[in-house]
């Protein structure tokens, strides 16, 4: 093959990427993944169960199965593999919430990257008329989603793994669900929580702290944490929050949290900082980055970007990991 053969093939499957992934949407969407989770099932007994016209969804599991992303054990009929059981909601590890928000308000993001580039503003705001937090603490489904999607994730180990030694009260500044605060709480029956987070998102929040069986031990406080962040904490943690904001207002947040410590309290500020380019995972951050582009504010930064921001908000960092950074008060 042609070099120029296989470039035009390389970007026509990159182009093509859109139909794939939303193809996978639609499936969580209808709860396919779920109904499969017991074995195989006939197409037309799939479309009968979630709605769907049964040509229709027949085409669509043909197609996720002939790209690797279902089995078909028989004639219209289909099961999970282990690239789709993922997609299940019981799952550890689950991507169903991150399949549906980037199925529905990401997607109409990225459509609309170019009023992005010409204005330097998020084009979430253009297709929603309104900022992303914004529009979350008004369609509480929304939020439910996108702060489970973000509890999803792997917890960042640098703040789990730490010496906890001598804390007993540890607040989560923008916590989401409190999938972190969990972990950190977990094995340590002495220390106590508090999380702060928009009052949309304290509903799932308190489902995983009971789930983790660490609510007794948790406050969970609604509110703005631009406005007030709660006092009496030892250790204060920013978990993937600021690079969600614009550097003055990300300086402005850490700012309220300076000002709720004690003089002997601690900052832990969790990113996935960007790597130099060529190292690994830098293709795969960049990306991420351009999801910010689009529906944000904020951007990915260098952990030496955080440290900057942290001084400008009177902070000295004091020690730094692989993904966090810990500070006190200048």
């Amino acid at each position: 093959m042609s070099g120029g053969s296989f470039a035009r093939r390389k970007l026509l499957g990159i182009l093509s990427g859109t139909w794939l992934a939303q193809a996978v949407y639609a499936v969580v969407k209808l709860g396919v993944p779920d109904l499969l989770a017991a074995g195989p099932l006939p197409a037309r007994e799939l479309a009968e169960r979630t709605g769907a016209d049964p040509l229709t969804l027949y085409r669509l599991l043909r197609a996720l199965a002939l790209n690797g992303l279902l089995e078909q054990t028989a004639p219209g009929t289909f099961a999970l593999n282990a690239a789709s059981e993922p997609l299940r909601s019981d799952v550890p590890g689950s991507v169903r919430y991150n399949a549906l928000m980037q199925g529905e308000e990401v997607y109409g993001a990225f459509a609309e990257i170019m009023y992005s580039l010409r204005t330097g503003r998020p084009a979430f705001d253009k297709v929603h008329g309104r900022g992303f937090y914004e529009y979350l603490d008004a369609n509480p489904e929304a939020a439910r989603i996108f702060n489970e999607s973000m509890g999803d994730q792997p917890v960042p180990e640098g703040v789990v793994a730490r010496d906890w030694s001598g804390v007993s009260t540890v607040v989560d500044v923008g916590g989401g669900n409190g999938a972190l605060l969990a972990a950190v709480l977990a094995d340590r029956p002495g220390m106590r929580g508090v999380l702060l987070e928009l009052s949309s998102a304290l509903d799932s929040a308190r489902e995983r702290l009971r789930a983790a069986g660490v609510a007794d031990r948790v406050e969970l406080t609604g509110g703005d944490f631009f406005t007030a962040v709660p006092g009496g904490g030892d250790v204060y943690i920013l978990a993937r929050v600021l690079h969600n904001w614009a550097d003055d207002a990300a300086v402005r947040l850490l700012c309220r949290v300076r000002e709720a410590m004690g003089t002997a309290a601690r900052l832990l500020v969790a990113e996935e900082f960007m790597p130099a380019a060529g190292t690994p995972g830098a293709g795969a951050r960049a990306m991420v980055d351009l999801l910010m582009l689009v529906t944000q504010e904020g951007h990915d930064r260098t952990a030496a970007e955080y440290g900057d921001l942290l001084a400008a908000a009177g902070f000295t960092v004091v020690s730094a990991g692989p993904d966090v950074l810990e500070a006190v008060p200048a």
